[in-house]
């Protein structure tokens, strides 16, 4: 089987997890690199590449073709609507979903002198943090993990913001200060990593194998509670799910922010695990009632080229 990834570190880090998950179960791999559209831009924000799936185009294409059997991805930057002929064939057990506060001195979030520059990538985090500081300055961060940091280190930020789980994956002992989830509620699948295969191959067969349960319910309530609202994953949109009660109940928070966080929409509820997808659905519908579409319309025609 021949396992598609990109070629930055933490995409490697991330086949090589699945690599030794099929490999321990008999079944052995080989790795080919592509380079995907999200790569090549690096030069601007990713709400300006164009279209959707900016990390995932080419590997589906590059599946579909025949040229992989098997693509290994960051879930969350898969776009909710997937070709039907491919399916998750595994979703790995997850990692943090929670996100990082690096600094060059040690400082934590309120720590932060007023003006200090913090960079992401990500129009989730910008929105949360100026909801938090509304005096911090927000600028785009483009790059892998370790051109990331190094920018932090030369000085052209004061913090960054990272996944927790992307340290975890490379096996880095950094000191940082992790967001609290209330206020800094995850994008949908952050920490998990996903297996795509054709439908009905026997790829999937093998991947299904390397499923984790609890993994595949979590993310899949947290898609189905934002669906609704659509937008994709470039607009400030939060969901995370997580068993509580032994197992039987599901906590879910869900938000989204205006691009500048003075507004917002949340959710916090607990649902039961049977019948999990209905009652994710019902919360997604109420998500939309309160005016969920309207802030994710606001925010698209916002981040539209024409109005940049």
């Amino acid at each position: 089987m021949i396992i598609g990834t990109r070629g930055s570190d933490l995409a490697l880090a991330q086949a090589k997890t699945v690599e030794g998950l099929l490999d321990s179960r008999g079944f052995p791999t080989t790795r080919k690199i592509i380079k995907t559209s999200g790569d090549t831009f690096t030069d601007r924000p990713l709400h300006e590449v164009e279209g959707v799936g900016a990390f995932v185009r080419e590997l589906d294409d590059r599946m579909l073709s025949g040229e992989i059997d098997i693509a290994v991805h960051s879930m969350k930057d898969l776009p909710t609507e997937r070709p039907a002929e491919l399916s998750i064939a595994a979703v790995i057990e997850r990692d943090s979903p929670h996100d990082l506060l690096l600094t060059n001195d040690g400082s934590t979030l309120d720590e932060l002198p007023e003006g200090a520059i913090v960079g992401t990538t990500s129009m989730r985090r910008r929105a949360q943090f100026l909801r938090y500081r509304p005096d911090l300055d927000v600028q785009d961060l483009r790059g892998n993990i370790n051109t990331r940091l190094k920018k932090l280190e030369s000085g052209m930020y004061d913090a960054i913001i990272l996944a927790e789980a992307g340290l975890q994956r490379m096996g880095w002992d950094i000191e940082c200060h992790r967001l609290d989830g209330d206020n800094f509620c995850p994008s949908a699948n952050q920490g998990t990593i996903a297996v795509v295969t054709l439908a009905g191959g026997e790829a999937e067969l093998l991947c299904s194998q390397i499923d984790h349960t609890e993994s595949r319910i979590a993310t899949e309530v947290e898609r189905l509670v934002i669906r609704d609202v659509e937008g994709g994953c470039i607009v400030p949109v939060g969901s995370f799910a997580e068993f509580v009660d032994n197992g039987n109940k599901i906590h879910i928070r869900a938000e989204i922010l205006s691009l500048d966080g003075k507004r917002d929409i949340r959710l916090d509820e607990i649902i039961p695990v049977d019948n999990y997808r209905e009652h994710a659905e019902k919360l997604g519908k109420k998500l939309v009632a309160m005016g969920g579409k309207e802030l994710v319309k606001e925010a698209v025609s916002q981040l539209s080229p024409k109005n940049n």
